[in-house]
């Protein structure tokens, strides 16, 4: 995967459009991450807010802080950037009497230039007559642009009202169309007037209050010659734990604030609240908590620090995932044990799952499965629910259905990321139900589909679907660019995760390891492994080694001498006994039995149906492993397909492919397959007895109802071959999917050779290196 690549892509509907590269070798390394936009966004509002000058180090520079950044210069801030280290430089305003800055318009901070390699950010000058006094309201609204930043729009929303004066808070359509309807009841509860300019509920907003300090609940000894009052707010907190934050960053401002969660309602990502008070306490400002739903916040204020930004737990989870869904190890340093993020979490949820995770005080690192598999499992997310989309994808690859619940909430985030998230794994053929709390996967890995993920806007949801992509060849993202908004460097630090390695051939621990490379090929039936693999030998310049030739050719055999092949062990001594040859002359495969040719035989309908009976037998399974080892042995490698060449016979096979495409398509090229052999059969045309292409001309085109019939059978034989004891049909460790269902065989041929170019350099005394 690479930001050029996906930014830069073809163009469907106007808008460039990603195309994500598999990882074939897994995912490994350090990830360098940016600093969370969650505690970036509250450290800079409470640095604006402080008396003195802070340093932010780690920040995270996107549009969500952007919006932020922006909005610490209207509140009156001046905010100097350095984005080569990261680092914002903030004097704040004291949340005194700050100077009244002008209206912030929506749009990227340009900064300028200044001596000592910082630039500002800061609103444009304010008009000489529009000034706001502590207790009158200014003629016209300062006002800021909250973008498509929540947090901004929440956590300002009740600075500004705490600050006092006349105020207008707007969007972008996106955040106009999330609510705050429980943030604005909060804010009309203390006694402040608050407006929407269009929808109930919604971004535009007026806010008109008089300077914080007049409110009155309980009272208050904090050492003053007279106690005073302290206002208190009593809130509900099961929409967005955001509400709940943006008061407690207001409450020093406030003068001291009370803040009270209905607990009649469910709280969701908690840990959230905490991580805003530790930031708040950073900046020097107290906060007692009575009970798990009460919050007082002092009137003391912030003071100035030097405050270092985490990386962004959120964006570790796609790294974390790459490593658990590819293989290898991902490890991200300055994120551990004692993380303020709840996101952190998500990494325990992987280990849930079996992949293997570390966690030490200043680094977490996970890698894939040691079995390879991961287990499926019921996950509550309400404290990590950035996480459910990437949870969602991992889940599309583990053994048995995954539930995710607790974040029925997520519905009302950028996008409905419930229905999306599942519509779009859906399109992608995953079984994915979303439900009214969560979404519910079930794996169809003989379903995953290439094709067009829409993003619906939604930042999680691009870098999520294409952690798909890193194990689905043909995944492409409608809008990639959309991860601007948390994460703009996504697919360049992806990127660097991707192994190229030098791989030595033949130096394998076996004696009759093959001295080149091996392509391993496995499928269901009918999804175009012999025409594919044939294609990508001659491509390559490899050989070609059918694997299922050999089976087919043992229940021939058993077929001709009148055994069941269901008898396991006079099938097995067929196996141990039969002279079978398979060679290519030609390009047209060669397939002999006891010296008699079996090539057009082996195809027949009768093999088809007895196959897979033969396949599920131990013993002959035995056998034949030890002989395509021995081939390839001999071949000095190339390119083998079957049913279990890379889980089985060559796991560690320099390139290991699952060809798939849908029941229909393939039972539509297994009649024309048995077509074009009946030409041969009758007229004698000078055709192969298995077709070069999948596709085929129109006259061999069957009839809709043998297509629904067979398409059938080869699920009932999809399910035999995926639940049999011994080496079932699966999705090897690290396997990339390769859906031929919309390709021609040149197409698939394409697309399996690009992949062998990404596996690294080949060396080796093989003259098969590629």
């Amino acid at each position: 995967m690479s930001a050029s690549r996906a930014g830069v892509g073809r163009v469907e509907a106007g808008r460039a459009t990603g195309v994500v590269d598999p990882f074939v070798n897994g995912a490994s390394g350090t990830a360098v991450l940016p600093g969370s936009k969650s505690i970036t966004n509250r450290a800079v509002l409470c640095a604006a807010l402080a008396c003195g000058r802070s340093t932010l180090d780690g920040v995270l520079f996107a549009d969500d802080t952007e919006a932020m950044i922006q909005a610490a210069a209207a509140i009156g801030a001046e905010v100097r950037i350095n984005r080569g280290k990261r680092r914002l430089v903030i004097d704040g305003i004291g949340a005194a009497s700050p100077a009244v800055a002008g209206p912030v318009v929506a749009g990227p901070v340009v900064p300028s230039p200044v001596a000592d390699g910082l630039s500002h950010a800061s609103s444009p000058a304010p008009d000489p007559g529009h000034e706001r006094a502590a207790a009158q309201a200014p003629a016209a609204a300062s006002g800021v642009h909250a973008r498509s930043s929540g947090t901004t729009a929440r956590f300002v929303l009740p600075v500004v009202a705490a600050l006092g004066g006349r105020w207008q808070l707007d969007g972008d359509a996106q955040l106009r169309a999330r609510p705050l309807d429980d943030l604005l009841a909060a804010l009309r509860s203390l006694g402040i007037t608050v407006r929407e300019l269009c929808h109930q509920g919604c971004l535009p907003i007026e806010v008109i209050s008089d300077a914080a300090g007049d409110g009155a609940d309980d009272r208050v000894d904090d050492g003053a010659d007279e106690p005073r009052q302290r206002r208190h707010v009593r809130m509900r907190a099961d929409t967005s734990s955001q509400f709940v934050s943006g008061l407690l960053l207001a409450g020093p401002l406030f003068g001291g604030l009370s803040v009270e969660i209905d607990a009649a309602f469910d709280t969701v990502s908690r840990p959230y609240i905490d991580m805003t008070i530790a930031v708040m306490e950073a900046f020097g400002a107290k906060i007692d908590r009575p009970s798990a739903d009460s919050f007082v916040v002092a009137r003391n204020g912030y003071r100035a620090v030097d405050y270092a930004i985490e990386p962004d737990a959120s964006a570790a989870g796609y790294v974390w995932a790459a490593a658990a869904l590819c293989g290898g190890e991902v490890r991200v340093e300055g994120l551990g044990a004692n993380s303020v993020q709840g996101d952190v979490r998500f990494a325990d949820v992987l280990g849930q799952m079996g992949a293997e995770v570390t966690v030490g005080d200043h680094a977490i690192a996970v890698s894939a499965p040691p079995s390879g598999t991961l287990r499926a499992g019921s996950f509550d997310l309400r404290d990590c629910s950035d996480a459910a989309q990437t949870l969602a994808v991992v889940a599309a690859f583990a053994e048995g259905a995954t539930t995710i619940n607790g974040i029925g909430f997520i519905r009302r985030k950028e996008t409905d990321r419930i229905a999306n998230t599942a519509a779009e794994l859906a399109r992608r053929g995953v079984d994915a139900v979303a439900d009214p709390d969560g979404i519910t996967v079930r794996p169809s890995p003989f379903g995953l589909r290439a094709g067009l993920v829409r993003c619906h806007g939604d930042h999680r949801m691009a870098m999520a679907m294409s952690l798909m992509g890193l194990r689905v060849a043909g995944i492409q993202l409608d809008d990639p660019s959309c991860v601007a908004k948390t994460f703009p460097e996504f697919f360049d630090v992806v990127e660097t995760l991707r192994r190229t390695p030098e791989v030595t051939c033949g130096a394998g621990s076996a004696a009759d390891a093959p001295a080149g490379p091996i392509i391993a090929i496995d499928g269901p039936a009918a999804s175009g492994k012999s025409s594919v693999a044939r294609g990508v030998a001659a491509a390559l310049g490899m050989e070609y080694l059918d694997t299922g030739a050999m089976y087919r050719a043992v229940a021939w055999a058993a077929l001709r001498d009148g055994i069941d092949p269901h008898d396991l062990d006079a099938v097995a001594e067929i196996a141990r006994t039969a002279r079978i040859r398979i060679s290519s002359v030609c390009g047209t495969q060669q397939v002999t039995v006891d010296g008699q040719d079996a090539a057009a035989a082996i195809r027949t309908p009768e093999v088809d149906r007895s196959v897979s009976a033969v396949a599920a037998n131990p013993a002959v399974r035995r056998v034949l492993v030890e002989r395509q080892r021995r081939w390839a042995g001999e071949l000095g490698g190339g390119v083998m397909e079957g049913r279990d060449i890379a889980s089985v016979v060559f796991p560690d096979a320099a390139l290991k492919v699952f060809l798939t495409a849908t029941p229909q398509a393939r039972a539509e090229r297994r009649l024309m397959q048995q077509a074009a052999q009946h030409v041969v059969s009758g007229n004698g045309a000078d055709r192969p007895a298995c077709p070069d292409r999948l596709d085929q001309p129109d006259r061999l085109s069957p009839g809709a109802e043998d297509i629904a019939a067979l398409a059938h059978g080869l699920g009932e034989r999809d399910r035999l071959d995926a639940s049999r004891a011994d080496s079932p049909l699966r999705i090897a460790p690290g396997a990339v999917v390769v859906d031929t269902t919309e390709l021609t065989q040149d197409q698939a041929v394409a697309q399996v050779t690009a992949l062998f170019a990404l596996c690294g350099r080949f060396v080796g005394d093989s003259a098969h290196a590629g």
